[in-house]
């Protein structure tokens, strides 16, 4: 089978399992279960902690994970990112009290509290910066407070929180970060190297039918290609005559985002039956 890490708790956890639901793939019923046999697509789920994937795959233990890419990165687990899966998103930036340092290059000599180390480490070295790097599990915007440190390094959001205690965001971002799915450097097996691809599919289709939509519309033939350069597809649209002379009707993927500003205008260059459908599923 093939063995998969998902992250039990946190961010992560709710809406990796909703995609591999999407893909086809059972989930646990209960936070309790820690692994799940989905014997009829051959692959065995192992629920845990986010920050301990990375470990997991890099060690060959499992074949591949979900989990961030903060985490994978702070982890120095021998890991790689292969898919990118667009949820949990954050960005990874200083902070610390205003009218003090506004520039990692002046946090020589200081001490940066995180819960990242091996992240603010590797971005301090790329700058040529020698500062300390106190790790602290969560809460860490009390450090500067608390003396512990000048600098903290934390995932923002808003930058609320923040604001909250006093302190002002302060430098380029350190990371982007998001959901990822991530495997073991050059790992392959005949066994599980077909079993990964189509894993990847499934996922990957799921991405898609969430970012587009499939749009139907009927419009008279002198106002095909005016109408197709407006929904291309991906390949190209289907166009089919209808019974009525001189119309035909259009069916063509259209980004979701972009669906209302589309039929808008389709319906001023003489489209009707302009219909929008949900995609659940595709391979492309």
């Amino acid at each position: 089978m093939l063995r998969i890490a998902v992250p039990n708790k946190g961010s992560l956890s709710g809406p990796a399992s909703a995609m591999l639901h999407e893909a086809g793939y059972r989930q646990r019923k209960e936070a309790k279960e820690l692994v799940l046999v989905d014997g009829e697509n051959d692959v065995e789920f192992f629920y845990l902690r986010p920050r301990d994937i990375a470990v997991y795959v890099g060690s060959g233990r499992l074949d591949i994970g979900i989990t961030g890419r903060d985490l994978l990165l702070d982890s120095a687990a021998n890991a790689e990112e292969i898919l990118q899966l667009g949820f949990a998103r954050s960005t990874f930036r200083y902070a610390t009290v205003p009218g003090t340092v506004t520039d990692v290059k002046e946090f020589g000599g200081l001490t940066i509290a995180t819960s990242y180390p091996t992240v603010v480490q590797r971005h301090l070295a790329d700058h040529s910066v020698d500062a300390s790097v106190v790790r602290l599990d969560g809460a860490v915007e009390t450090a500067i407070q608390l003396g512990v440190a000048q600098v903290i390094a934390d995932v923002v959001e808003t930058g609320t929180s923040m604001r909250n205690a006093g302190l002002e965001v302060i430098g380029e971002p350190i990371l982007d970060s998001e959901a990822v799915v991530i495997r073991r450097p050059g790992e392959t097996d005949e066994t599980t190297e077909p079993k990964v691809r189509q894993f990847l599919r499934r996922l990957q289709g799921v991405l898609v039918a969430r970012r587009y939509v499939m749009m139907d519309y009927d419009i008279r033939v002198e106002h095909v290609e005016r109408a197709i350069a407006l929904t291309p597809g991906l390949e190209s649209p289907t166009v089919s005559p209808l019974h009525h002379e001189g119309w035909v009707a259009v069916r063509a993927m259209v980004p979701s985002k972009d669906a209302q500003r589309i039929m808008d205008e389709l319906y001023d260059l003489g489209a009707r039956a302009i219909l929008t459908t949900g995609i659940h599923a595709c391979r492309l």
